[in-house]
């Protein structure tokens, strides 16, 4: 048979007959179930699967019984083979399922069996060793019952090896990954939270700083991307990552993107104070609200999940606002918009086109063309803000299904810089509620949003400190609510939420790094349909 001649036959299935086609041009296996002995002819139960989309062929060693024309009648010896692929249901969920295909010419059965594992050889994105690390104490501490009962099941059944370490500190995988030697795995792997994945983030990015002698603290420091991808099993309290990489935060849906070998480019972004390196981020840095939040939450983690509720409510009753100067660079390059109805999916031509012209500043600018800094104006807005939140993905999660920024995206470059100014309560609450449904959270006069590479921030209280005024003991030490309208209280500084871990400074420097690590995802796909079961 050649590399691109199709294979067709007939074979048996659940008792049925069923026209059974390849066609490795095109990489899918295609079948159709016929209800009578006539088979070849396609009917109304029909299903195709991308051979990509296969997770493993097995041999069976079947003795039974077959069912033709309504009668049983037993046969002498039965050759089979199954397919065990992956099938969509809804909500971006995948399925592991499998059919299993049967003849009576046992040179027939083996030939589709070597020509799909030949096929599937060929997949050479496909992970062999990985190295996974469960957290057993995030979430609901159920990190390592998952991986055993969910994901190890799915790897042994892909023949996918694994090394598994079971931290027992905070730091214990990012320290891990700058010690052990990482290039015998295909992969890195957490089964955790949001807290986890930023672990191996620090870990593999460290690393490969380390390796090539780039200084991390140097904010312009062109970072070398690392060269192993991020699996992530969602076994936090938010999984925000997954669910916006993915789609869904569910752990066999996860499992099965790993063994696929899916690759998905995700931006980095860089937080710096005073030529520091403070930590990177993927999703969000909240400053205001949402630090106010997390910096609560710390202290009350005898309270379990409950503590965000509660954090969150307090946060939101005290109100307080903070004053200071955000100076942004505006990201040029990028061809979409904050404002944009289309969001981030699989296969975004807004990432691919934004990634490109970045490219292009950058070789203008290292040929000496043009210092694309000097040329682009950076902005400047001072204020008193409710919160200043920079996304770097929509942020999405089970509560807020599209997010903090819906039409964020997550490989150009680029993140969004929200700024919400004082307000009173009630609009501030109508602008939270919007963040649970389809209306448009920006379209309101005390909300700002900008699409940026660069931007920084100084609270009020530094900017004081420099210009030594008198008033700097008051200013240290906070305004006293009597002295301000009930509607909003103003204090010195907040802390920042990087993605789920606290952040005193008043005065950082935040850049993005375009596609600087990969995920073993895909994309949130459009509007995927479920399959029909087989």
């Amino acid at each position: 048979m050649g590399a691109a001649e199709p294979l067709s036959s007939v074979l048996w299935v659940k008792q049925r007959l069923c026209a059974v086609s390849l066609d490795p041009a095109r990489a899918l296996l295609s079948w159709w179930r016929s209800r009578g002995p006539g088979a070849g002819v396609p009917g109304a139960d029909a299903c195709s699967v991308p051979v990509s989309e296969i997770i493993t062929v097995e041999e069976q060693d079947v003795h039974g019984k077959r069912s033709a024309s309504g009668k049983w009648q037993k046969m002498e010896r039965l050759y089979a083979f199954t397919v065990h692929y992956v099938q969509r249901a809804r909500q971006h969920r995948w399925k592991w399922t499998k059919v299993t295909f049967c003849c009576a010419d046992e040179q027939l059965c083996h030939l589709w069996l070597q020509t799909l594992r030949e096929l599937l050889e060929n997949l050479t994105s496909r992970p062999k060793h990985l190295l996974v690390f469960i957290n057993p104490f995030g979430g609901k501490g159920q990190g390592k019952r998952i991986y055993e009962r969910k994901v190890a099941p799915l790897f042994a059944l892909a023949s996918v090896t694994t090394e598994v370490i079971v931290t027992e500190r905070a730091n214990h995988a990012k320290d891990s990954l700058y010690e052990i030697n990482i290039d015998k795995y295909d992969g890195v792997v957490c089964v955790g939270g949001d807290g986890m994945f930023s672990e191996l983030l620090h870990g593999l990015i460290g690393r490969a700083q380390r390796n090539a002698g780039v200084d991390q603290n140097q904010p312009r420091a062109t970072l070398v991307p690392s060269p192993l991808r991020i699996g992530i099993i969602p076994a936090g309290s938010t999984d925000c990552v997954c669910y916006s990489t993915v789609g869904i935060n569910d752990v066999e849906t996860s499992t099965l993107h790993i063994i696929l070998g899916d690759s998905l480019p995700l931006d980095v972004s860089s937080v710096h104070h005073n030529s520091t390196l403070l930590r990177y981020f993927v999703s969000l840095l909240g400053y205001g609200f949402y630090g106010d939040i997390i910096k609560d939450s710390e202290k009350k983690r005898w309270m379990g999940l409950a503590r965000y509720n509660f954090s969150g409510l307090k946060t939101f009753l005290s109100h307080h606002c903070y004053e200071g100067t955000v100076s942004f660079l505006p990201a040029q390059h990028t061809v979409g918009s904050p404002r944009d109805v289309k969001p981030c999916r699989a296969g975004c031509s807004v990432c691919r086109q934004s990634k490109q012209q970045l490219e292009e500043e950058q070789k203008r600018s290292l040929y000496g063309l043009e210092n694309t800094e000097e040329v682009e104006e950076w902005k400047v807005i001072c204020g008193k803000f409710l919160a200043i939140n920079n996304a770097n993905m929509s942020c999405a999660c089970h509560r807020s299904h599209r997010g903090l920024s819906p039409a964020a995206h997550l490989g150009d470059g680029a993140s969004d810089l929200i700024l919400i100014r004082k307000c009173s309560r009630f609009n501030f609450l109508r602008f939270l509620v919007r963040h649970t449904n389809h209306h448009d959270q920006f379209d309101f006069t005390f909300v700002e949003v900008y699409r940026v590479k660069k931007f920084q921030f100084t609270s009020r209280h530094v900017e004081d400190e420099d210009r030594n005024l008198k008033e700097r003991g008051k200013k240290r030490f906070g305004q006293i609510c009597s002295d301000h309208p009930l509607c909003c209280c103003t204090v010195s500084n907040s802390s920042w939420n990087c993605d789920g871990e606290i952040l005193n400074s008043p005065a950082i420097e935040v850049r993005v790094h375009c596609q600087l690590v990969r995920l073993f995802a895909r994309g949130i796909e459009e509007n995927p349909q479920p399959e029909p079961h087989s």
